[in-house]
């Protein structure tokens, strides 16, 4: 009998003390828990620098070309033919004409559905520059065969040791906006470190797997900059490869979300998410986190607020609160979960980028440069219109049908 009860009491001892050792589990070390289970490293030694406008990002990454000495490698969804485009071009044809090597990919759609286009003849000038340029799989006829799975990556690499992604293209409205949506907002970074060796790879093995070419080895992959203890970030690479890594995306977006115990912050210009992350948001709210999202009033792509009005306007009725902007177009992408970890990347919360795109997303796990997120968040609400019951009903019939009847073709939007 003694025995009996020594055992309940122990079970009981012991089941306690479990429980309070999963309450006491952080949302990033919960998460992280998932990404390297999922196969995804983590490094340690990085630093991150936020790039918060588009003047900041050209600035600092033609300051960085110029210092190239061996290779710079770029590959973006688009470089529109501009004042921007001609300024890196120029850059990087100088230390072309240095003996670095240059090679850039962009995405032949991307191209083909800009405004201003990089054309035969452009092409042909930045090859005269020694620029290698070429295009992410050629829309050839019939071209509905190339429509689905476009390379909507922004990445560049400089010697193996520093790396960028984010939102931002290669075009001047991120610093002078368009007429149609007025001031355009996104955010880049530059990483520092071990990471950049994964941004390396994704670049190399588009490259090669487009040109036939065998770019590599070890002049490509140098031993990282060392960063202070003090500076280090750690960071997940996240790259979502069509027919290798399909899920990728969304499966880290939804743990992300879920591994939440206190408050999400989300913007994003495209917010028609898939199944995946609206189920992730609803069970988040259920558990009582604060889920609060922003997206754009207006965007640069016709029916697609009115969709997304109509899913928040859902979200909202369950306990989110949500923003939409009205300062310009916020094409950011990003993501801020309680006060330990975030993320910035190219990745659209919506079907093209989940489950047809090429994206590529960092997951930083940085108090700092998640608090630096979440204060952009903050001063952008004052700059926002807050989601009501109210000014819903005040919302035009036309747009609450182009809204519903968008909502209806969420899985190809």
């Amino acid at each position: 009998m003694q025995r009996y009860i020594l055992l309940i009491v122990t079970v009981i001892f012991f089941g306690s003390f479990h429980l309070d050792a999963q309450e006491k589990l952080t949302s990033d070390s919960i998460f992280a828990k998932y990404v390297e289970d999922y196969g995804i490293p983590i490094t340690e030694n990085n630093n991150v620098t936020l790039l918060t406008s588009g003047q900041e990002k050209f600035e600092d990454l033609i300051a960085h070309i110029k210092k190239a000495k061996h290779h710079i490698h770029l590959e973006y969804f688009n470089f529109r033919n501009d004042s921007i485009a001609a300024a890196v071009f120029e850059a990087l044809a100088e230390r072309a004409a240095h003996g670095v090597k240059v090679r850039a990919l962009f995405d032949a759609f991307g191209n083909w559905s800009n405004n201003k286009p990089l054309r035969r003849r452009h092409l042909d000038q930045i090859r005269s520059l020694g620029i290698e340029i070429v295009k992410f799989d050629p829309m050839r006829f019939p071209y509905i065969n190339h429509a689905i799975h476009r390379d909507h990556r922004k990445i560049v690499v400089i010697d193996g040791l520093i790396g960028y992604t984010g939102g931002m293209n290669i075009a001047d409205y991120y610093i002078h906006g368009l007429p149609k949506v007025g001031n355009w907002y996104d955010m880049h970074m530059r990483i520092e470190g071990s990471a950049v060796r994964y941004l390396q790879e994704i670049f190399i093995n588009t490259w090669n797997t487009q040109t036939k070419q065998h770019v590599g080895g070890p002049q490509y992959y140098p031993d990282p900059i060392q960063i202070p203890d003090s500076l280090q970030k750690p960071i997940a690479i996240v790259d979502r490869l069509p027919r290798k890594t399909p899920s990728a995306m969304r499966d880290i977006y939804s743990a992300a979300i879920l591994s939440a115990q206190h408050r999400v912050r989300i913007i994003n210009p495209y917010f028609i998410p898939t199944k995946t992350i609206k189920r992730a948001i609803r069970k988040a709210l259920a558990k009582g986190v604060k889920v609060e999202i922003m997206v754009p009033s207006k965007a640069d792509i016709p029916f697609t607020p009115e969709t997304s009005a109509y899913i928040v306007n859902k979200l909202r009725k369950l306990g989110a609160t949500i923003y939409f902007f009205d300062g310009g177009f916020h094409h950011t992408k990003i993501m801020t979960v309680d006060d330990t970890f975030c993320t910035v990347g190219s990745a659209n919360l919506n079907s093209r980028s989940l489950r047809y795109d090429y994206e590529t997303n960092a997951f930083i796990f940085d108090k700092g440069i998640t608090a630096q997120l979440d204060t952009l968040f903050v001063n952008d609400t004052y700059r926002s219109t807050l989601l009501t019951p109210e000014n819903w009903k005040q919302r035009s019939a036309m747009k609450k049908f182009m809204g519903w009847f968008g909502g209806l073709l969420t899985p190809f939007l």
